[in-house]
């Protein structure tokens, strides 16, 4: 299994616990981890190579050209890095024909298996729309773009590499963003779903994509099916989606105090490898 992170420094300690939760819910999945940044140090690079290894994972890190996407929005929400899955199929080796993308701020809680071997077909992508009796920013976001189909969000994404690599032109995106910059709200979600989101097949997002917040939501639209039990047996992807982040001072929502759990699991792995390898520790 190929998956696909990027982030930058600040997000570090979010990919530890992404990874830690992973491994613990994906027993003896042999899993290449691809990271695509702008000069992270060496020596958040090394700790993650010795983890990887402890692991069995393979890690592959790419290093982008820092002036990619130099005019594009960005924010200390949005970082440059967040555009870089976009640029997945021309940066990741050729011998690679589909990857996992996965925001850093997720937890992963059952296998992976199931989507990871969903097939694309002739689509680039596969992912998740946040909808639902009362999900009213899908309609707005759709309204504000001009599309037809689904508001997809772009935390988690399955990408066809290999069709990528045909139809996804790196001039398409930057003269996109140059000439609609002072129209992306969610820049990177944005440019999915403009560009690419007629060539995305739908994923269930109480499965793959499960927005945090909105666990009433998803009780409203399931009759009340999808109750914690229901959450904690089938979801696999807990997106901890939005401003309010449950490593954060004040987070309310439900599913924080799991975070923490694997907050804390993150912090045991992690610092033995510390130990074990003399590299720096820098989960707080």
């Amino acid at each position: 299994m190929n998956i696909l992170v990027t982030l930058d420094e600040n997000y570090f300690p979010r990919l530890q616990v992404l990874l830690t939760s992973m491994k613990i819910n994906n027993p003896g999945t042999r899993i290449s981890l691809y990271i695509l940044h702008n000069r992270l140090p060496d020596i958040l690079l090394r700790q993650t190579e010795n983890w990887c290894r402890e692991a069995g994972y393979d890690f592959i890190p790419v290093q982008m050209d820092e002036t990619l996407f130099e005019g594009a929005p960005v924010s200390s929400r949005y970082p440059v890095e967040m555009y870089y899955r976009l640029l997945a199929p021309q940066m990741l080796p050729e011998k690679t024909d589909k990857v996992l993308y996965l925001d850093p701020d997720i937890l992963i809680i059952n296998p992976l298996n199931a989507v990871w071997e969903t097939e694309l077909g002739e689509n680039l992508f596969a992912a998740a729309a946040h909808t639902g009796k009362t999900e009213f920013a899908n309609g707005v976001n759709k309204l504000r773009l001009g599309v037809e189909h689904d508001y997809y969000n772009s935390g988690v994404l399955l990408m066809n590499l290999k069709l990528g690599r045909r139809l996804i032109i790196p001039e398409k995106i930057f003269e996109y963003v140059e000439e609609h910059r002072m129209e992306l709200v969610l820049p990177d979600q944005d440019l999915l779903n403009a560009m690419y989101g007629d060539r995305v097949l739908p994923l269930d997002d109480s499965l793959w994509n499960y927005d945090a917040r909105n666990y009433n939501n998803y009780m409203v639209r399931s009759s009340a099916q999808y109750n914690l039990d229901w959450v904690m047996e089938n979801t696999a992807v807990l997106h901890f989606c939005g401003k309010s982040k449950p490593w954060k001072p004040g987070y309310l929502y439900r599913f924080g105090v799991l975070y923490k759990h694997y907050e804390k699991l993150a912090k045991r792995s992690w610092t033995g490898i510390r130990r074990s390898k003399g590299s720096l520790a820098v989960l707080n």
